[in-house]
């Protein structure tokens, strides 16, 4: 039976008491519904078209077929289903390979429960959630040689500071890439990057902060809100 008004989410993990515990945690949220478990990636695949969550919880490592093929997968197949990677590893590969298709958030698994939930939340609002101290290194690499103001990460480049100032409108990553004429997953980059330049960990924190250093001004958001 299907609960209006409730996230549903889909949990992929081979370990079945944090599968299992993580089910609960959901279900005890009045606005979370568990739909489905899946103890693989084949199964992650095959669940997410069967049910169609909201946001798909995946383990990275897992036998069979990976988290990250299952995502892959699911991105072909259920592009609307937002996707959460989780890992208990900050290995940079698994990070890269996870932005790289498509992912809409990444965490450790060590984060506190009520980050966990929140995550799942803004990533079903259409933002990205990415852990700074597993992406960051990543993100660093990825945007290497764009230009030299590289080299100070307090300094944002044109398009990052574009996406943010799209953020502080309270635009989601879906509307921000149809804005600019680019891909989610790039607005995913940009945002991460723009998190691990600004230290901050939310969309929230990051508009705060550009308000407070300048970065933004009320004047712009409402000039632009007009185009």
């Amino acid at each position: 039976m299907l609960s209006v008004g409730k996230i549903r989410v889909l949990i992929a993990d081979d370990h079945p008491v944090f599968r299992e515990g993580l089910a609960r945690l959901f279900q005890e949220e009045e606005d979370l519904e568990c739909v489905a478990t899946a103890k693989d990636g084949e199964e992650a695949i095959r669940l997410a078209q069967e049910f169609m969550p909201d946001v798909a919880v995946i383990d990275v490592n897992m036998p069979q077929t990976s988290g990250i093929e299952a995502l892959k997968q699911i991105r072909k197949t259920c592009p609307s289903i937002g996707i959460l990677m989780l890992s208990a590893y900050k290995y940079s590969h698994y990070v890269n390979s996870s932005i790289q298709a498509g992912a809409d958030g990444y965490l450790v698994k060590n984060i506190p429960r009520h980050k966990l939930i929140e995550a799942i939340r803004m990533i079903h609002a259409g933002q990205g959630v990415f852990n700074l101290e597993a992406s960051g290194g990543v993100l660093r690499r990825l945007t290497a040689g764009a230009n030299d103001s590289t080299a100070n990460p307090s300094v944002l480049h044109r398009r990052e500071l574009e996406v943010l100032k799209l953020v502080a409108k309270g635009m989601t990553n879906k509307h921000i890439a149809n804005e600019l004429n680019i891909s989610d997953n790039t607005v995913g980059t940009h945002l991460v990057n723009v998190f691990r330049k600004l230290g901050v960990e939310s969309r929230t924190e990051a508009t705060l902060h550009a308000f407070r250093e300048g970065l933004i001004t009320t004047d712009e958001l409402a000039g632009g809100q007009e185009t």
